[in-house]
């Protein structure tokens, strides 16, 4: 006679940006160890691979690789705050003497994404050209959380890969290569190609201040975290 099936229960969340409601459901431990598997090889296919199917098997969201990357990162902290608890417990460096480790609890349910006033996704490039930016997605989501520092090459990627649409006047270029988008980031000066970085500077992100006291020194510190990896320590 086989085993009984274990229920699993669902919940509902609204993605922070695009609005979008999304019916997700905790990891299972089989869910989990894909993902630390993938990690532990360091392999870029290998982690996207596990992102996407875990992503596929815990929501209803149909075209995983159309969210930005900080929508991946909340959602996949809701799954995560399901499936082991709304409480993370880690150790944190206090900021005052930037030795001293601390341990801190945190509600997860608490940590919501944080979209800056001074982002904009329509850059003015010069008196006659503008760019239309989108967010990273799952392939910018491994890059940032789960391998080692990015290399220059992988930041021209990453921004060519970003460009939506270019405007010249009354002409919209929304079609063109890979290569075509780098060339024309390449096209660009130090000021302009900044105004690429800061969209990517302000994006919107996970984030959340936490008090932090020293046993040392006596003191309490505020220490913003940052990112999805932040809250797992």
């Amino acid at each position: 006679m086989p085993l009984p099936k274990l229920a699993v229960p669902d919940y509902d969340c609204v993605l922070p940006v695009t609005g979008t409601k999304v019916s997700y459901r905790p990891f299972l431990v089989k869910e989990e160890k894909l993902l630390y598997i993938a990690m532990e090889t360091q392999d870029e296919k290998e982690m996207a691979k596990a992102v996407r199917t875990i992503l596929k098997a815990c929501t209803d969201v149909k075209d995983i690789n159309k969210l930005p990357t900080f929508e991946i990162e909340y959602l996949f902290l809701r799954i995560r705050a399901k499936a082991v608890g709304e409480s993370s417990e880690f150790k944190v460096t206090c900021p005052d003497d930037k030795k001293t480790k601390v341990d801190v609890t945190l509600d997860l349910e608490e940590i919501e994404v944080h979209v800056p006033k001074e982002h904009k996704r329509i850059l003015t490039i010069d008196d006659d050209i503008k760019i239309e930016m989108k967010f990273p997605s799952l392939n910018a989501f491994i890059d940032r959380n789960m391998k080692n520092d990015p290399t220059m090459e992988d930041v021209f990627d990453l921004s060519a890969s970003c460009i939506d649409k270019v405007y010249q006047g009354e002409e919209i270029y929304d079609s063109f290569t890979a290569k075509e988008a780098h060339d024309f980031i390449g096209d660009m000066n130090q000021d302009q190609f900044a105004k690429i970085q800061d969209f990517f500077e302000t994006m919107p992100k996970l984030e959340h201040t936490i008090t932090v006291f020293n046993p040392k020194t006596k003191k309490k510190s505020d220490l913003k975290l940052e990112g999805l990896a932040s809250f797992f320590g």
